[in-house]
């Protein structure tokens, strides 16, 4: 295969040639973030496979780190991840059943649940964290002010 052919690229050019004009940055601008993110998921999956733990459980796990009390309601977790509540619950399912995480009832509030970080999630997450920040987080493949750009122009989409 030719190193300087650009599939996204290629296809750019097809839509234009194929009268879409309008819409061809922005299938390009899509195509890319599909597979910079499948790229990224993929390196994401193999660091956090010995930990037996996705980048969605990570990211609660993380999240609960930060809290001031290991605890969070369910839906405060989906909100801040911007998932769906019924995501959380399949997330936190797992995470229970491998020890990471308990569910408690909410002081305050008698429909609500918390999730709470055990030790042993605690000392994963922190662990799992160690190796993204040195394989993936601190050199994602761009420079710093292009990953100040893109979180930028990211999130206005988000």
């Amino acid at each position: 295969m030719d190193p300087d052919f650009d599939p996204i690229t290629e296809a750019h050019r097809r839509w234009v040639e194929h009268g879409w004009t309008d819409a061809a940055d922005g299938m390009a601008l899509v195509t890319s973030i599909t597979r910079v993110q499948a790229i990224f998921q993929q390196r994401i999956d193999g660091l956090l496979k010995p930990f037996d733990l996705t980048f969605a459980r990570y990211e609660i796990l993380q999240l609960l780190s930060f809290s001031r009390t290991g605890s969070l309601p369910m839906g405060a977790i989906g909100r801040r991840l911007q998932v769906h509540p019924t995501s959380v619950t399949s997330a936190i399912d797992r995470l229970e059943r491998q020890g990471f995480v308990v569910r408690e009832d909410h002081p305050t509030d008698r429909r609500a649940k918390l999730a709470t970080l055990t030790e042993e999630g605690r000392a994963v997450v922190k662990q799992a964290t160690a190796v993204l920040n040195e394989e993936v987080f601190s050199d994602p493949g761009v420079d710093a002010d292009a990953v100040s750009s893109l979180v930028s122009l990211l999130g206005d989409i988000r």
